[in-house]
């Protein structure tokens, strides 16, 4: 009978100990997507600066500048490449499903792990086939075709490893909020609470 409650008791102890493992990690990457993408989002700001000045120039004193007009769809594919990792971060992805809602919370933390599982693969494959698109821009010092354009093209295109890395750790942080709504829905969604309180 010792025996048997000793063996429970380092059974629990054992959940108790990678129950806060997966919670640590899990805060970690969601902190690391969530100041990236707040960051991030100042390229919005800067955007809108960039077009104001592009119109202004042209329109009012006709004045139009190759580099500036290529700063604004350069702009749009950064915010764009960093941003997915932050709206999925922030719960703002559109889901289209038809069973999923009708499921219990944890038949869906079952099927979201098999998702996120499978998206944090995804992202490192195209993070690693991109890095060698990346390097041959670099080789060439690829930078705009047109006269007047932006120089150093590679430095945009490095930042597509970067963002599927990015979203690749936001995978690993949906992840672990999946497993732990399996080993422990109660402490997730207490933590979830306490997540919506603090936003």
């Amino acid at each position: 009978m010792g025996r048997r409650v000793r063996s429970t008791f380092v059974q629990a102890a054992r959940l108790i100990v990678m129950v806060k493992g997966i919670q640590i990690v899990t805060d970690v990457a969601s902190a690391i997507v969530r100041h990236i993408g707040h960051i991030s989002a100042w390229l919005g700001l800067a955007l809108v600066c960039v077009v104001s000045f592009n119109v202004i120039s042209r329109y009012l004193f006709g004045f139009g500048n190759v580099g500036m007009q290529e700063a604004e769809w350069h702009l749009m594919a950064v915010g764009a490449l960093m941003g997915m990792s932050y709206g999925l971060n922030q719960g703002g992805e559109v889901r289209v499903d038809i069973f999923y809602a009708r499921f219990s919370p944890r038949l869906q933390a079952w099927v979201d792990l098999f998702a996120t599982l499978l998206l944090v693969a995804i992202a490192l494959i195209i993070a690693w086939l991109s890095i060698k698109y990346v390097q041959n821009s670099y080789t060439i010092n690829e930078g705009s075709p047109d006269p007047g354009g932006l120089a150093y093209r590679y430095v945009l295109k490095g930042f597509i490893p970067l963002s599927f890395v990015l979203l690749a750790i936001q995978g690993v942080a949906m992840t672990g909020h999946a497993l732990l709504t399996i080993l422990a829905p109660a402490r997730t969604d207490k933590h979830d609470g306490a997540d919506h309180a603090i936003h």
